[in-house]
């Protein structure tokens, strides 16, 4: 009889259990996809208006700096050095990298888009890991390619449903009909 009970009890508490696990684990990724979203929408604000973190007021885009220059004139190593000098600094380099960098914040703090978000945040992080080549505490592996392993799951579970627009997202039209943007 008792181990009737036990089997009854486990059988009965698992499903339970189980969910509660995959609302926690929703929960736990929404907040890394916040979190994540954050730190590419605060690299923007800051080196669009010069908040003083890393980029000075002096520097800021909307004072005529460069949100490459800097970085990709003097911070860069290794291998590829001339091809990230040789576009430090350049308006289209500017433009692009801003746009990225808000693009993705934007995508991943409001849930929607995260599949583009994943895979334009992974590429961007991706370049800027081959900027620092190698990483300076390990041969190869840094944060930039954990963030980009990190980009590809949230995209994988549809992480922007939970404590996001994902799922109203998911019901337009034109995602309905390309999929790849959701």
């Amino acid at each position: 009889m008792t181990a009737t009970f036990e089997r009854t009890t486990a059988e009965t508490t698992a499903p339970a259990t189980g969910a509660t696990r995959e609302k926690a684990s929703r929960y736990v990724l929404a907040g890394i996809r916040m979190a994540l979203g954050w730190i590419f929408l605060w690299a923007f604000l800051d080196k669009l208006f010069g908040l003083g973190h890393e980029t000075a007021s002096k520097n800021a885009w909307i004072n005529g700096g460069s949100p490459t220059k800097g970085f990709l004139t003097f911070g860069v190593a290794g291998p590829f050095t001339d091809v990230y000098t040789g576009i430090a600094g350049a308006a289209w380099a500017d433009w692009l990298f801003m746009a990225g960098l808000a693009g993705i914040g934007i995508a991943l703090l409001l849930g929607v888009g995260m599949r583009v978000a994943a895979v334009a945040g992974g590429l961007l992080l991706v370049l800027m890991w081959t900027a620092v080549l190698p990483p300076e505490n390990n041969l190869f592996m840094d944060d930039h390619l954990i963030y980009a392993a990190v980009l590809a799951v949230l995209a994988l579970v549809d992480a922007g449903d939970t404590g996001g627009l994902g799922n109203v997202w998911a019901k337009l039209p034109i995602v309905r009909q390309a999929p790849w943007l959701r």
